[in-house]
């Protein structure tokens, strides 16, 4: 991903939380996901090389990187 696209992205969904190097934030626009062009729920920005996800319901994911750092994308079923 170009650094104009996840700029774009990144001012474009509403921050929720940061945790260690884990961002989350909420997708309030309905703006389409980057890997399948559907609506994401919540994007999760993994900034440190190790990190868990930990999750409480099933989702399906879509996984792109940006300079390093890991972005998931997910889609509630």
């Amino acid at each position: 991903m170009d650094d104009e696209t996840y700029e774009e992205l990144v001012q474009s969904v509403t921050p929720r939380e940061t945790v260690g190097g884990v961002k989350t934030y909420q997708n309030t626009v309905a703006m389409a996901c980057p890997a399948c062009e559907e609506p994401f729920d919540d994007l999760v920005v993994c900034e440190d090389e190790y990190n868990s996800l930990e999750l409480s319901k099933m989702l399906d994911l879509c996984v792109t990187t940006h300079e390093g750092d890991v972005l998931l994308f997910t889609h509630k079923p």
